[in-house]
């Protein structure tokens, strides 16, 4: 193990696509996940040697977790938390929900190591936007208040997946910094930023009581320049896992469609030119308030968020356009792979369902890498944190 590394600790694991993004000055000490499916792509991809060994990451329940088993002390602990309770197609039910709610035992862990005195100097929570608004607003104040009852400054800042690939996909970051640690000049500033904190964010900080206000962070980041690649220039002509619709299928799926999305369609048909675009099915109350399936469809080279294929979400429906001919299918494993910016090395399961639940769960990869270059190596860097032996 590299000496210049830095040690740190990553909860609710899933496939490791947080661990991809941190990349090389980092180094897992301690991992949990608790689904045996997930763990073992986690294995698969992180395991040394020809038995794939992969000693640091422990399979079990959060709950069932001590300070004990977790090595050191770690420059950062990573928490992507579920979100099914805090989505805006979960139940409401918020962090007192079954499967948000193990946040709290996430945070119990971090609250008896810095009973240790071996609290991490840097803490990351990644969820969707909805946190900020979930259980009528509480959950948001919840966790700045568990942040700061363990001396961490906190800022939070929404990223969207579409800066960086053709994914649309907003997620909030919630960045803790120990105040027992000098701020290093230049990656906060006194104000919000437009660009990653947005107005639900702006809002969600207002209605913190005055002693939360007194422990924020206005992070500053500087906004991604590359260039992103369109959606078409992802999409396989031959895709593995899955096959293209027929005819009568493709039909059936444009039946679905309203008259304002027929449009688009036809407007896309108009150009003779390949245009890929992709559909979602959804319900929607039609123009007599009965609910009715519906297929959506965008061709503005971005595609919709990435969902799991549990609870009632439609799977992610490719259409291709080329004059009056029009294809579908489902988006391939390797196609959302791509769109979540997994490498190519990286080893997928094999069944459909298990390849996209773990890819929809997932943190993409380049936002990880963006975060850690302009904000969370430098933060922990700054603060002298013994390096992974």
């Amino acid at each position: 193990m590299n000496d210049h590394k830095l040690a740190w600790y990553e909860f609710f694991a899933g496939g490791g696509m947080a661990r991809l993004g941190l990349g090389g000055r980092w180094t897992c000490v301690f991992a949990n996940e608790w689904c045996p499916k997930k763990a073992q792509t986690y294995i698969n991809n992180f395991g040394v040697g020809a038995s794939k060994t992969c000693t640091e990451l422990k399979v079990d329940d959060v709950a069932n977790l001590t300070a004990e088993q977790l090595p050191g002390t770690a420059a950062l602990a990573w928490g992507s938390f579920p979100c099914q309770d805090l989505s805006l197609a979960g139940n409401g039910a918020g962090l007192k929900g079954r499967r948000s709610g193990t946040f709290k035992p996430f945070w119990r862990l971090i609250e008896d190591l810095r009973a240790q005195n071996r609290a991490p100097r840097l803490v990351v929570l990644e969820n969707v936007v909805g946190t900020l608004t979930s259980h009528a607003g509480k959950d948001f104040p919840y966790i700045v208040q568990r942040l700061a009852e363990c001396n961490y400054r906190v800022g939070a800042i929404v990223v969207d997946a579409a800066r960086f690939l053709p994914q649309s996909r907003p997620r909030l970051f919630v960045i803790g910094f120990h105040s027992a640690d000098a701020l290093p000049a230049g990656l906060s500033d006194v104000n919000a930023h437009g660009i990653w904190h947005t107005k639900s964010v702006v809002q969600a900080f207002e209605k913190l009581p005055d002693e939360l206000k007194a422990a924020w962070v206005w992070w500053s980041l500087p906004v991604p320049s590359a260039p992103v690649p369109i959606l078409g220039s992802l999409i396989e002509e031959e895709p593995s896992g899955v096959e293209w619709n027929s005819d009568e299928q493709t039909q059936r799926i444009i039946d679905l469609m309203s008259p304002v999305h027929f449009a688009k369609l036809e407007k896309a048909m108009r150009l003779r030119k390949r245009i890929v675009g992709t559909i979602y099915k959804r319900t929607r109350p039609n123009e007599t308030g009965l609910r009715k399936q519906c297929a959506e469809v965008r061709f503005d080279q971005v595609s919709g968020c990435l969902r799991t294929p549990v609870g009632g979400s439609s799977r992610q429906v490719i259409i291709v356009v080329e004059g009056a001919r029009v294809r579908s299918r489902l988006l391939s494993p390797g196609e959302a792979a791509r769109l979540m910016g997994v490498p190519s090395t990286y080893s997928l399961p094999q069944k459909y369902n298990e390849a996209y639940h773990l890819l929809g769960d997932g943190v993409v990869v380049p936002v990880v890498s963006w975060l850690e270059r302009n904000l969370l190596y430098p933060l922990a860097a700054s603060c002298g944190i013994p390096k992974a032996a």
